[in-house]
């Protein structure tokens, strides 16, 4: 376990986004293309996506407008785009950049063949041409081009760049031992941005509960809680609706940023929010809190290391596993609790699906924080699933390795099946 490391691993990983991340990759790869062309008026825009990108783009409000789907969140880029601003790209919209995004003569290819996280860009003008790929990251762009000349050619894949010292290959090698040998060390001075984090996901969360954001989820369920709570069972409650709170408010089209995990927002507010409520229901240090909260973030990491980015499998899911260990180590558990709650939660909602990003996600984080606050009370009473049930393991992490399988080999038809309807249903 190397400390300096996995801080830098937290830092690069726990980035500000607007609105959802997929759409804003869109629109990224869009204002990059832009940039490259110059301002030579444009004929014709080309995308190429992934199904998870367009999946995920498909039903998603996006900040500041009333726009949805890929090629709009791209038309954005081009009109707006500050690529300094990264996955905050759609933070200031003009009527005016919404007008000329929905001007392009822009047309959408599924790609096969490549990372689930893939969008190209292509662009053309009388006079030239420009091309831009982001693939494997959000903000990761693999491939440049200007008129024929190559200006970036990295692989698609960020673990085919560099396999042995990627920080997926760190993430996928580290043990739960490793995780709280982490967490017992770091303090708040050594990642100052874990607070920051945390203090930015429970603004949306607050301001989703003040206003009317998407199914309101977690306002309608924190209205059944205390907003301060005399039980633990009630901060879990109040966790998993602040949570499905900031999820409502994002997947609305929010103006507000949240602090991402595995690149997604939903994933970021999963293992921040509900971590701070609890934390502060058991008067937790400040350093307690972000000891917890590394714990959260490196689980729900290493969970997607050991799969994709974007797959069939629904990321709420596997973040809420980093939050039921976190609640563990707040509560003064160790590495055989956390192991209990991760089988209890493989075997419990292995296969919810992710049908894209869109205002039924709140529901999901609602309901897989219940799951892992069950898990967390089953643990401490010794109660768990071992290797006789399903594909729950001998060991949390074997029982990883049967989710990643069936995330891998299992759920590719699901997937398929998923943008099929989706699209149907949109034609």
């Amino acid at each position: 376990m190397n400390k300096k490391k996995l801080i830098g691993i937290l830092k690069n990983e726990m980035i500000p986004a607007m609105g959802c991340t997929e759409p804003a990759a869109g629109a990224l790869a869009g204002a990059k293309s832009r940039e490259i062309l110059g301002t030579a008026d444009i004929l014709k825009v080309e995308v190429f996506a992934s199904r998870d990108m367009v999946k995920n783009a498909m039903g998603v409000g996006l900040p500041n407008c009333s726009l949805k789907g890929i090629l709009a969140a791209v038309g954005l880029g081009i009109a707006c785009g500050d690529t300094s601003k990264k996955l905050s790209i759609l933070s200031s919209i003009s009527e005016d950049q919404i007008r000329f995004a929905e001007s392009l003569d822009s047309t959408l290819t599924l790609v096969r063949d490549v990372p689930p996280l893939y969008v190209k860009v292509r662009l053309e003008s009388a006079t030239s041409s420009a091309v831009a790929t982001i693939s494997g990251e959000h903000d990761r762009y693999a491939y440049l081009e200007k008129d024929g000349e190559v200006l970036l050619d990295l692989p698609l894949s960020v673990e085919s760049q560099n396999a042995e010292t990627s920080d997926r290959n760190t993430l996928s090698q580290l043990s739960l031992s490793d995780i709280v040998a982490f967490a017992d060390k770091v303090t708040a001075k050594d990642v100052p941005f874990i607070l920051e984090a945390v203090d930015v996901n429970m603004a949306i969360a607050k301001h989703s509960i003040s206003g009317n954001y998407g199914l309101q989820v977690g306002k309608t369920m924190a209205g059944k809680v205390r907003a301060v709570p005399k039980s633990l069972d009630e901060a879990f409650r109040l966790g998993s609706s602040l949570a499905a709170a900031g999820s409502d408010a994002r997947m609305s089209g929010c103006s507000m940023p949240v602090v991402i995990n595995s690149g997604s927002g939903n994933q970021g507010i999963t293992v921040t929010v509900p971590v701070k409520v609890v934390s502060d229901f058991l008067d937790k240090t400040e350093n307690g809190l972000v000891k917890a909260v590394c714990v959260s973030e490196l689980v729900g990491l290493v969970l997607t290391a050991r799969k994709d980015r974007l797959s069939a499998l629904c990321g709420a899911f596997t973040a809420s596993i980093g939050t039921a260990c976190a609640y563990c180590y707040l509560l003064g558990g160790r590495e055989s609790e956390m192991d209990y709650c991760i089988n209890s939660m493989v075997g419990n909602l292995t296969g919810i699906i992710c049908d894209g990003a869109k205002n039924t996600c709140a529901l999901k984080i609602y309901s897989c924080l219940e799951a892992a606050a069950m898990s967390v009370s089953l643990a401490f009473r010794g109660f768990y699933p071992g290797k006789e049930s399903g594909i729950v393991g001998e060991t949390s992490w074997d029982s990883i390795d049967s989710l990643s399988r069936i995330t891998k080999e299992g759920m590719e038809s699901t997937d398929k099946t998923i943008l099929e309807i989706m699209i149907e249903k949109n034609c």
